[in-house]
């Protein structure tokens, strides 16, 4: 597990969420702009922990050099194709902050590997070649990144990888991993399944895509979890759906020739629940027949909950530009950074799910 210990203050960031919002309440109801501005604020990723007790790295340590990010040349390496709506939100918030802090369009390069991670592997290549200062990486595999680091090692490049971690040597191949606590997403899961399902039944899991922490972790913590809170809950299947809408309707109607009676679904990311849905709909399932429990946060998942065909979902917040900046900066003006950065991530149910459709994605 993810040491947790740490000097940040994750009370402060929730606080200053909370303070935006009642700034935001004392405008008129009536007011969009004032709405939206509440919603952005409380939408933002916060801190919920960083290892500052363990392996820190500053940029004495690390042997670089300091860089003014407003005059650097940056590289964001994305993983996926921008159909899913986690990849288009963590996208546009990487360039909305680079905006933000006044960094020229021009000097932000943004990579999309296409789900192929030869392509990733080469795109970031180029991006050193092409002479940035920082890397952001969004990884989509966990291993297989020695070429790359090799090559921004030697040029004192930092990366911050985000969302999901690389299995690297601290503060020589990376900076730091910001991102969710993935166990502990699915215990929470397990734990809304649990409920859901009054603790007794049949689950199937629809798993993420293989070769990242991200699905081993989000399935090592319901798997632990719903033995240790439901031991009368039976994961009766388990297939991977490719972290993809398409995949996970696909799967799902296999699922459901198999285990025509299965009682719950744990979806290891939203598109692969909303492909569930309509596999549901096409065995002639009414809402609520299957309870559907999901990761990520999505406006079409937060929105199944309010037409009752998913019971829960536990948020995975893509936006990542606040913080990966912030950490970045941080680290060329010599603060000691973390090797992991543990945002705080909400969760959707039947009751707040209508009220709060408007912090989603």
């Amino acid at each position: 597990m993810i040491d947790l210990r740490g000097r940040w203050r994750p009370a402060l960031a929730v606080l200053s969420a909370s303070a935006l919002l009642l700034t935001g309440c004392a405008k008129s109801e009536d007011d969009p702009a004032a709405k939206s501005t509440a919603d952005s604020s409380a939408a933002a990723q916060a801190t919920k922990s960083a290892s500052a007790g363990g392996s820190t790295c500053d940029l004495t340590k690390f042997g670089g050099q300091k860089v003014d990010l407003k005059t650097a040349t940056i590289g964001f390496s994305q993983s996926e194709k921008e159909a899913n709506p986690f990849r288009i939100a963590e996208t546009q918030s990487i360039k909305d902050e680079a905006a933000k802090l006044g960094i020229p369009a021009a000097n932000l390069k943004v990579t999309n590997a296409d789900s192929k991670f030869d392509k990733q592997i080469t795109d970031v290549s180029t991006l050193i070649d092409q002479g940035v200062q920082l890397l952001v990486i969004a990884p989509l595999n966990s291993d297989g990144w020695d070429s790359v680091f090799q090559k921004a090692s030697s040029k004192k490049i930092p990366i911050v990888t985000i969302d999901r971690k690389i299995n690297a040597k601290h503060c020589t191949d990376y900076l730091t991993f910001i991102g969710s606590d993935f166990a502990e997403q699915g215990k929470r899961a397990a734990d809304k399944m649990a409920k859901a399902l009054n603790n007794t039944g049949t689950v199937a899991i629809l798993l993420g895509a293989p070769g990242n922490n991200v699905t081993t972790l989000r399935t090592q913590g319901f798997k632990e979890q719903i033995a240790k809170v439901a031991p009368n809950i039976k994961i009766e299947f388990e297939q991977t759906g490719q972290f993809s809408r398409e995949e996970g309707q696909k799967v799902s109607e296999q699922l459901l020739q198999s285990k025509p009676n299965i009682n719950g679904i744990y979806a290891e990311n939203d598109e692969m629940a909303l492909g569930a849905i309509t596999a549901l709909k096409g065995a002639s399932k009414k809402a609520g027949d299957v309870k559907i429990v999901t990761i990520d946060g999505t406006k079409g998942a937060v929105q199944g909950i309010v037409d009752g065909w998913i019971s829960s979902v536990i948020e995975s917040n893509p936006r990542f530009g606040p913080l990966a900046f912030g950490t970045a900066t941080k680290f060329f003006s010599g603060e000691a950074i973390p090797e992991n950065i543990i945002i705080s991530d909400r969760e959707y149910d039947s009751t707040n799910a209508a009220a709060d459709l408007g912090l989603a994605y």
